[in-house]
């Protein structure tokens, strides 16, 4: 069996963290948790789990994510959300891939819980994930806070069976809080790479985002949830676009 490293990045998980760490338990050879400097009991569940713990500053999603890979035992590496736990299915592929991981990397889908009830619409399923990887051939890329793994050209990469669980949210104000904040967080990174907010941007992507789910990914079929999902990624849209104005604007 090919060793595994498990990395996960952690902030106020005490509700989450205990059920990601022991869906990973039998395929770990090491865990590592890289920890956002929590206020709430994610360190203590840690420590009790036996993880290997760690803590530094949040500079960014790629950032954290790029960082906890320096801490790990092994080359090869699962890279979890603390909200994030693996199907038995997928914890099955796993142990399968471990026999002598063929791929440079290898990808799955990604299920959704929204306060209670699973996704399979609205774009958010089939959410294909690279996660499962040798990091000697990749790293974190993309813009915060919609960070993906990035693996050298021509790397082999595979995809498995089973779903990555994901509790995304578990109230609809939890997804308006942290609407705000995502927003902030995508106009600040679009803003430090220079890309632009066009009038037109601003005006016409947020009602294309809301028929985007809502119609042409069949959110309507995930029912209540799926237009509130749909309507927030609207929001979400509007408000990236106008904080990235409003920086230029302060910053001309």
């Amino acid at each position: 069996m090919i060793p595994l490293s498990v990395v996960i990045i952690a902030y106020n998980e005490e509700r989450n963290i205990e059920r990601c760490l022991e869906s990973v338990k039998d395929i770990a050879d090491d865990i590592v948790v890289l920890d956002s400097f929590s206020t709430d009991r994610t360190e203590e569940i840690c420590r009790n789990k036996g993880v290997r713990f760690f803590q530094h500053n949040f500079d960014g999603h790629i950032e954290q994510k790029n960082r906890v890979i320096t801490f790990a035992k092994f080359p090869h590496m699962l890279s979890l959300d603390a909200d994030e736990a693996l199907s038995e299915e997928l914890k099955n592929s796993i142990l399968d891939v471990k026999k002598s991981f063929n791929c440079d990397g290898y990808t799955f889908n990604r299920l959704t819980n929204y306060c209670g009830k699973w996704i399979y619409h609205c774009g958010w399923y089939p959410d294909k994930k690279l996660r499962l990887w040798d990091s000697r051939k990749g790293s974190w890329g993309g813009i915060n806070p919609h960070d993906k793994y990035e693996m050298d050209k021509n790397c082999k990469i595979q995809h498995l069976k089973g779903d990555l669980l994901h509790y995304s949210y578990y109230s609809v104000e939890q997804h308006k809080l942290l609407a705000e904040k995502y927003s902030t967080i995508s106009a600040e990174d679009m803003f430090k790479k220079g890309k632009k907010a066009s009038l037109f941007k601003l005006i016409f992507s947020p009602p294309f985002k809301f028929f985007q789910c809502y119609f042409l990914k069949f959110g309507f079929i995930d029912g209540r949830y799926g237009f509130i999902i749909s309507k927030l990624s609207a929001y979400i849209t509007y408000r990236k676009y106008y904080k990235l104005k409003k920086l230029y604007s302060e910053n001309a």
